[in-house]
C-alpha cells in the first residue's frame, strides 16, 4: 500500500441499521434481540410496517448510504486526502466491527468514530463507541471519537429552515389555523437513563429549545415516540398521548419535528408519518412533519467538521 495511503485517518460512520431486502427483516430482528428469534406475531407485525412504508423495496439503506458517501465528499472539499469513510451498522451487516476490520485491511491507524445520531446516550451511541472501541484496541487501531454535536450551529439552522417551512406548509393545509403546536420528538429509551444521569434528555430538551428559539415558536413541547415493548418503563408521554392531551386543550394543527432522527426510516416514515398521522386525523386534528435531514448541505458539514475537531484528537504520527 502506498505511503500516503497508510497515514490516511478513517471515519467510521455509524447508525443503527436496516435490512436490506424483506428476506433479511428476520435475522435483522433477531440481531436487535440479542440472538433470541422473534415470535411468528412479532415477526408479522414488523413485516406490515415495512411493506407499509416500502411496498417490499428497500430504499431505507441509500439514505445510510447517501449520507457516508455524502461525508466523504465534504471532507475531500475541506482537506483533500485526509480522510476516509467507513460505514459500520449496529444491528446489520456491515456491522461496526466489520467497518473496522475493513479500516485495519486497508492500513488504517488513526481514525474518527462518528454516529450519525446528534444526541448521545449511554443506551444509544455509547454502545456504538464501545464496540468500535474494544475492535479497534483489539486491531492496533488508534480511536478518537464525536460523543455529540446536538448544538452544532448548521444542525440548528438546518432544523430551524425545516421547521419554518413546516410551519408554512401546515399554514397552506389548514388555511391559516392560528394556533399551532410544535412537538420535538425522538426515540424513547428506557427510564433507568435517569438514575444514570444520561444527558440524552437534557440534550434533546437543547436542541429542541434551540431550534423553537430561532425558529420563532412561541407554542412547542417535547414528547417521546417509538418505544420499545419491554417490561421496563421507557421515558414519555408517547406522541399518541400528547395528540390526545393537545386535542383536549383545542390545538388543531400540530407540527412534528423528529429532531433525534436525521434521515427517513421506520420510526419517521411509519411510526409518525401512518400512525400519529391517523392518530391526529380521528382528532380532528391536521399534522404535518418536518423534512428529514438525510444528504441535507448542513448536515453533511456539520458531520465534517465534527470529524475534523475530533481528529486533531487523534495523535499524530
Amino acid at each position: 500500500m502506498p505511503e500516503h495511503r497508510a497515514k490516511r485517518i478513517g471515519v467510521l460512520v455509524m447508525s443503527y441499521g436496516t435490512p436490506e431486502s424483506m428476506a433479511d427483516v428476520e435475522a435483522y430482528y433477531t440481531h436487535i434481540r440479542r440472538g433470541s428469534a422473534p415470535a411468528p406475531e412479532q415477526l408479522a407485525e414488523l413485516k406490515e410496517r415495512y411493506e407499509a412504508i416500502v411496498g417490499g423495496v428497500f430504499p431505507l439503506r441509500e439514505n445510510t448510504n447517501g449520507q457516508v458517501a455524502g461525508l466523504q465528499d465534504k471532507l475531500e472539499q475541506l482537506i483533500a486526502g485526509r480522510f476516509v469513510c467507513y460505514q459500520g451498522l449496529k444491528h446489520a451487516k456491515p456491522y461496526i466491527e466489520d467497518g473496522v476490520e475493513q479500516m485495519a485491511k486497508d492500513g488504517i491507524k488513526q481514525a474518527v468514530g462518528i454516529v450519525l445520531a446528534p444526541h448521545y446516550s449511554a443506551m444509544s451511541v455509547g454502545s456504538y463507541i464501545k464496540r468500535a472501541q474494544e475492535k479497534a484496541a483489539e486491531l492496533g487501531i488508534e480511536m478518537t471519537f464525536v460523543q455529540q454535536y446536538h448544538l452544532h450551529p448548521k444542525l440548528l439552522k438546518a432544523l430551524t429552515d425545516r421547521v419554518v417551512d413546516g410551519l408554512k406548509q401546515l399554514a397552506a393545509a389548514t388555511e391559516g389555523e392560528e394556533r399551532v403546536k410544535v412537538l420535538f420528538s425522538a426515540h424513547s429509551l428506557p427510564v433507568r437513563i435517569r438514575e444514570l444521569g444520561d444527558p440524552y434528555e437534557e440534550q434533546l430538551l437543547e436542541t429542541s429549545a434551540a431550534v423553537a428559539k430561532a425558529a420563532k415558536v412561541q407554542e412547542w413541547q417535547f414528547t417521546w415516540q417509538s418505544a420499545g415493548r419491554t417490561r421496563e418503563p421507557w421515558l414519555g408521554p408517547d406522541i399518541l398521548e400528547t395528540l390526545q392531551v393537545l386535542a383536549e386543550e383545542g390545538v388543531k394543527a400540530v407540527l412534528v419535528a423528529p429532531v433525534g432522527f436525521v434521515s427517513d426510516h421506520l420510526e419517521v416514515l411509519y411510526d409518525l408519518d401512518i400512525e400519529a398521522r391517523a392518530a391526529a386525523k380521528e382528532l380532528d386534528m391536521t399534522l404535518e412533519r418536518i423534512a428529514m435531514l438525510n444528504r441535507d448541505p448542513l448536515y453533511m458539514e456539520t458531520l465534517a467538521e465534527s470529524v475534523i475537531e475530533a481528529s486533531v484528537c487523534v495523535r499524530k504520527e
